[in-house]
């Protein structure tokens, strides 16, 4: 009887192991099957020129204006971390529906709507209905680093435009100037993202401006910062008043895709609060020491960091829509 009950319970172990492998191999080939959805040679057969004519766009648009390749870069970030990389930022509100471009991080400060606009227009002209807006804002970015003097990527392709947006998760989604690490290192790992490429996309403050209401507490207030910087900044964003004027994220390059903004960290230079929380005294200082030190272990994590945000949530198949203006549903 005691045979014969060991032999039962092996049974129902091996039966049991049988299972999961078959349910764990199921589930692989599910993860598989959804990233395979994207493809770097989405557009190869079905509209093979429009990687070229978004670069020649962003070119032209970051020729005109330096800035313009760090707002396109921060539009898909905004974009990627609202529910995923959708187009979802780019949806107007109208009387019946309210999108994210008044959420508190984008108002008045996201920009770059115009130049997807542009080629968007462009490209329906060459592929009608096949190239999506949340393509776009990932190309284009990417572009956009490449066209500051930054590192390329090879970005997925075959992501569909949502049909909806979230002013709610915009506002809490998307990581505040003000966090500090354990916020920052929260809010990224919440969209699956180790403290090392937090550190690694956060790198993306290489070039841009920011808006003197996000930084004025950090220069009046705060006591880990280069007193000749701060002051610097004074003239430029008083106490009170002058919210909109604007100062680089990288005191030394800012129109340039480098590493400077890494040795800025370490002379304690950093602009905005959550800059400098990443070289102060805690568990993120060495690898900002090693960015600042290494120009090409930074690039290479940058570049792997942004393929993965560019792989959050997309939709694929038959979910959302390949919107005709990037600005509404159709």
């Amino acid at each position: 009887m005691l045979s014969f009950s060991l032999r039962i319970v092996k049974t129902q172990k091996v039966m049991a192991s049988s299972s999961f492998s078959t349910s764990f191999s199921v589930f692989l080939v599910l993860v598989g099957m959804a990233s395979a959805q994207l493809s770097s040679t989405y557009y190869n057969s079905s509209c093979p020129n429009a990687l070229s004519t978004i670069k020649s766009a962003v070119n032209s648009a970051v020729s005109k204006e330096r800035r313009m390749g760090a707002s396109l870069l921060r539009l898909h970030f905004h974009d990627c971390f609202v529910n995923g990389c959708d187009g979802s930022i780019l949806l107007d509100d109208t009387s019946t529906f309210t999108g994210e471009k008044t959420a508190n991080p984008n108002n008045g400060s996201v920009r770059g709507f115009d130049v997807i606009d542009t080629i968007k227009t462009q490209v329906e002209n060459i592929c009608p209905g096949v190239v999506s807006c949340a393509d776009i804002v990932a190309v284009a970015a990417r572009d956009s680093v490449v066209a500051l003097g930054g590192p390329s990527w090879t970005v997925q392709l075959g992501r569909r435009d949502s049909t909806t947006a979230s002013l709610s998760t915009a506002n809490t989604d998307i990581p505040a100037p003000t966090l500090n690490l354990t916020g920052l290192i929260s809010a990224f790992s919440k969209k699956g993202f180790s403290a090392k490429e937090m550190v690694a996309l956060s790198g993306s403050h290489t070039v841009g401006q920011a808006r003197c209401t996000n930084f004025r507490a950090r220069i009046y207030n705060e006591t880990n910062i280069n007193t000749s910087y701060a002051s610097s900044l004074k003239s430029n964003c008083p106490s009170t008043g002058s919210d909109n004027n604007l100062s680089p994220l990288d005191t030394t390059s800012p129109t340039s895709f480098d590493n400077a903004y890494f040795k800025d960290l370490v002379s304690k230079k950093g602009l905005l609060h959550s800059d400098q929380q990443l070289y102060n005294g805690g568990s993120t200082d060495s690898q900002v020491t090693t960015y600042s030190t290494s120009s090409s272990t930074f690039l290479t994590d940058f570049s792997n960091a942004m393929v993965k945000m560019g792989n959050l949530s997309p939709l694929t198949g038959s979910s959302g829509q390949i919107r005709t203006n990037c600005r509404k549903t159709n």
